[in-house]
């Protein structure tokens, strides 16, 4: 019995470790991509004789601390105003619907071509906002900013000329310009990178994904996804892929696929930045990873199967397929964690399998890929000094606390077939001095800090039995995996608290002024 425990548990460690291997490889191969290709540059294209007609849309739901920005920053656009419309897609409960309607109102006194779009249900959530806009919509072209983004003026005029197939004359252009361009998107810059030690870590996990994953699968020919946010689409390419559909919790990425597989392609572009603001709160940001984990995983059942029937080179289905299942690596890590105490107490009970598990070992090592990955980010960017290698490193150990929250989403695929949308919360916050703790939208406990707490405290216990049995690669990850989920654990209960101790406060200083406004003296 004990050797066929031994067996399974040796093809599971195996099996797991190779995958992780992969996935290294190829967080390798993108770094080195996105080093090469930066040392190419792409000229920007011309202008097109007649500027076409674009919808600006802005997808907004209970969002009273950023609906004005971002409204501002659409009418602000540098745009021929005959050519631009802008759509306020408002599904909101409460004070930010009368926001939105004054801002619109005032906006449309001014000559402006907004409107102010307001559903009495939340069907579809976002992609149902925007597609219930699109029959109002009278642009050829469809840019989308999510409310916590403030694109720059000139982002259409950067944007558009991308899509050089129909808006200029194509006799001159190189062959790669006549592609079919569905979208185009920009890279997203950071409203609040310094606010807080967790922005500054997001901010490196988002450079990292877009200074090097986006451009390198951009350059080199393979899918990659429109953001659902700062970006364009052509409104044929959306109508010829199906619309958008919420039957996904990641619109963005589902329908990006459905393009690709269509045969439409995307367009990144590095350069043009549009700047967001990060969310402040662990929970948001705990809540913002389940949402991308669990409509990654679906679009990955849903359009995987699509992406190997369809008519494209064997390299594009292998990426495409490495793309729509990354968050399969935090599911791999908590597989890891579960059995590294049978993996050390076998390989000290069988000291001449030390050789075959040392071959895992050697998997183990493109562990340092993501490190790489998101230091080259930085390096792309011109910040990279060694200063910031601790910090780095932080992206990893806090990314691994999250692998409990993506095995909750991956399990409620199957258990709540029909996921729920939650937007992630914003406040506005740009300065230090601004305090979110004490604002509205405040999330409620996560109870998923019990078993992350539990986990944690298990590896350490792993990490004390392989160091008692000499097992000294266990020991490093299973202590790496166990300080990522108590920190993540530790977090979330240390903000909740923070934000209860907040807003008692704030409320009791408003309970006293108002007992001085009531009092007799106060009346005089």
């Amino acid at each position: 019995m004990t050797d066929i425990l031994l067996l399974l548990i040796a093809l599971l460690y195996f099996l797991v470790s190779a995958i992780l291997f992969t996935f290294g490889l190829n967080f390798l191969y993108l770094t080195w991509r996105a080093w090469r290709e930066n040392r190419v540059p792409q000229p920007a294209p011309p202008d097109p004789a007649k500027w076409p007609y674009v919808t600006v849309q802005l997808p907004i739901y209970n969002e009273m601390y950023v609906a004005k920005r971002v409204i501002e920053a659409a009418v602000k656009l540098d745009y021929p105003t005959d050519r631009l419309q802008i759509q306020v897609t408002d599904d909101s409960t409460d004070e930010t619907r009368e926001i939105v309607r004054r801002e619109v109102a005032h906006w449309q006194a001014q000559g402006v071509n907004i409107s102010h779009l307001h559903r009495t249900d939340r069907s579809g959530y976002k992609a149902g906002a925007l597609q219930a806009a699109m029959p109002q919509a009278t642009g050829e072209f469809i840019a989308i900013f999510d409310a916590d983004f403030v694109p720059p003026p000139d982002f259409l005029r950067r944007a558009l000329p991308h899509f050089l197939d129909e808006l200029g004359d194509l006799a001159n252009r190189p062959t790669e310009a006549k592609e079919k361009v569905a979208f185009v998107q920009a890279r997203w810059g950071h409203l609040n990178r310094d606010y807080s030690w967790l922005t500054y870590l997001q901010s490196l996990a988002i450079d990292g994904h877009f200074m090097v994953e986006q451009f390198a699968r951009s350059r080199a020919g393979f899918w990659f996804n429109f953001n659902g946010t700062a970006g364009v689409w052509r409104r044929a390419a959306m109508e010829d892929a199906g619309g958008w559909t919420a039957d996904t919790l990641t619109e963005d990425l589902d329908l990006s696929y459905r393009a690709y597989l269509r045969g439409w392609h995307g367009r990144y572009l590095r350069d043009l930045v549009v700047p967001g603001e990060i969310p402040p709160s662990f929970s948001g940001f705990r809540k913002q990873q389940h949402r991308w984990a669990r409509g990654s995983l679906e679009c990955a059942r849903k359009l995987a199967p699509q992406v190997w029937r369809a008519p494209i080179p064997f390299r594009q289905k292998f990426q495409a397929t490495l793309h729509l299942t990354g968050y399969i690596v935090h599911l791999l890590l908590f597989i890891l964690t579960l059995i590294y105490p049978l993996v050390a107490l076998f390989t000290a009970r069988y000291p001449h399998l030390n050789t075959l598990y040392g071959f895992a070992y050697l998997f183990a090592l493109t562990s340092v890929a993501p490190t790489l990955f998101f230091l080259m980010g930085q390096q792309q960017l011109g910040r990279w000094h060694w200063r910031m290698l601790p910090k780095i490193l932080a992206i990893s150990v806090v990314g691994s606390g999250l692998m409990l929250n993506t095995a909750r989403a991956a399990w409620q695929i199957w258990r709540q077939p029909d996921g729920v949308f939650e937007r992630t919360a914003k406040f506005g916050i740009e300065q230090k001095e601004q305090d979110w703790r004490q604002q509205k939208y405040q999330l409620r406990f996560d109870s998923i800090v019990y078993p992350e707490l539990a986990l944690g405290m298990y590896s350490l216990g792993t990490v004390w039995l392989a160091t008692n049995l000499e097992s000294w690669g266990i020991a490093f990850y299973a202590l790496l995996f166990g300080v990522g989920l108590i920190f993540a654990a530790a977090t979330t209960i240390w903000q909740t608290i923070s934000v209860y101790r907040r807003q008692k406060g704030v409320k009791e200083i408003g309970d006293r002024r108002l007992e001085i406004d009531q009092s007799p003296i106060s009346n005089l």
